[in-house]
């Protein structure tokens, strides 16, 4: 079903209020990248202190996208957006004082809620307010916002060091700058907050509760009279035999086994993070001051990175309707695989001196570039294209539960990847860590090939 080009603004400005939570998502979790150092002289940490200081969000947004969906429809997509604005102010003001270890971990596990909370109820909101045909375009803002907010917190925090001198150095009215690092978030997430009390709520949850005149004032604003009165048919329609929303719904009726979908949607979810993509936005700075740059060098790097990524991000807007989500997937797989491959080899064949820093010589360039090519394909398939596919695979009976289980694993396996890669790190080099990313990014490609099924242009009632 398409829609009048007399709604595209109303529409688009509707769901890049909906995605400013996803640029707190990136803001939020990328702002750690230049704070490391920071954090671990001020809490004196040793290094699984320190990683858990990192990974420890990443647990309070497992509980966050799990319990969201759930809550989602029970209170509806906008309120709890809304609750997840106030846990990111929360967050951003105590981590930024916090003067212990467990009072900053306390304070990121809030943060976490919030993070969990808008991985899930983003994609899901503009999913349920945009039209089929230009579905994914909408959906992409999803990964955009991330994005936008990690180029954002990335020269923030490059800014900060070049007016300090480094993240521990004291800044403004004598607190350190890792501290105003954090404190950064504080103002788009107030915008956040703002804003929201202007969106809808999404008229697929109102129509689930039963207020059906709101849900079609909803639509027609969105669609125009006669669509927007077509459009509560169908999903009436589809809802018509069925109970309110619950977990068990994850379930066949009568064999009891969880819906093969719910699976698809699940392993999709882990496979994002398994590609090991986020030890670029987490540990970036690390990683390039343990090949041989200075701190503020490595953080100007990260800003180049997330420039990359937005182009990617930007590309697939064009993309994604046009070629569909499986193709997209298949072809980031490859990609991927091909360039940690090469990153696994260029580090086989590098030496560390005598204080462990890399030496990367003649494969200095080659080794940004081949970075570089990773966020871009990842920000090109991987990035967008499960949120995507997780806003709209699942049918309306079962989206908020199948995106609660779904966003739960997805940040198990984030917590897993950014607790492991320092241990990993140690243990087995560059070569292994990345060779292992590779191997599973060769099964992720696989599973899409086997299992994935496309979901272009279909609408959410047909899926």
């Amino acid at each position: 079903m398409k829609y009048s080009n007399n709604n595209f603004p109303l529409i688009m400005s509707i769901s890049c209020i909906a995605a400013m939570g996803s640029f707190l998502f990136g803001f939020d979790t990328g702002v750690i990248n230049g704070t490391v150092g920071g954090l671990r002289l001020a809490f004196d940490s040793s290094l699984f202190v320190s990683s858990f200081n990192i990974a420890s969000m990443l647990l309070g947004c497992g509980v966050g996208a799990f319990y969201s969906g759930w809550l989602s429809d029970r209170f509806g997509r906008r309120t709890m957006l809304i609750v997840a604005a106030v846990l990111f102010i929360v967050s951003a003001a105590g981590s930024g004082i916090a003067d212990t270890s467990d009072v900053f971990i306390f304070y990121r596990l809030i943060g976490g809620l919030a993070v969990g909370s808008v991985s899930i109820l983003v994609p899901m909101y503009i999913a349920e307010i945009a039209p089929a045909h230009y579905r994914g375009a909408y959906g992409t803002l999803q990964q955009f916002g991330i994005i936008l907010g990690f180029l954002v917190v990335y020269i923030s925090n490059y800014l900060l060091v070049k007016f300090s001198g480094t993240s521990i150095n004291e800044f403004w009215f004598g607190f350190e700058t890792w501290r105003w690092m954090i404190w950064g978030e504080l103002l788009p997430a107030v915008i956040f907050l703002i804003t929201l009390f202007w969106i809808p709520e999404s008229p697929r949850y109102l129509v689930v509760k039963g207020k059906n005149k709101l849900a079609l004032k909803v639509l027609i604003k969105l669609y125009g009279q006669f669509l927007g009165e077509a459009k509560l048919l169908d999903i009436s329609m589809s809802l018509s035999s069925d109970h309110a929303p619950r977990l068990s719904d994850l379930k066949h009726r009568v064999t009891g086994k969880v819906h093969r979908v719910v699976w698809v949607g699940v392993f999709i979810a882990i496979f994002q993070q398994l590609i090991g993509i986020n030890v670029i936005f987490y540990y970036g700075s690390v990683l390039w001051e343990l090949i041989g740059f200075s701190e503020l060098n490595a953080l100007f790097i990260n800003i180049i990175v997330a420039c990359v990524g937005g182009v990617g991000c930007l590309i697939m807007i064009f993309l994604v309707d046009i070629w569909g989500r499986r193709p997209l997937l298949k072809f980031g797989s490859v990609m991927i695989f091909l360039s940690l491959l090469t990153l696994a080899f260029i580090f086989m064949n590098v030496e560390k001196d005598v204080y462990g820093v890399i030496n990367l010589g003649q494969y200095k360039v080659l080794t940004l570039i081949v970075v570089n090519l990773y966020v871009f394909i990842f920000n090109l398939s991987w990035g967008p294209v499960v949120w995507i596919m997780l806003g709209e695979m699942f049918p309306n009976q079962i989206r908020g539960s199948a995106l609660a289980l779904a966003g739960l694993m997805h940040w198990i396996a984030n917590f897993m990847i950014v607790m492991t890669f320092p241990l990993l790190l140690r243990s087995m080099g560059m070569v292994g860590v990345f060779s292992v990313y590779s191997g599973f990014t060769l099964i992720a490609g696989f599973f899409v090939f086997y299992y994935l099924s496309e979901t272009k242009e279909k609408e959410l009632e047909d899926i």
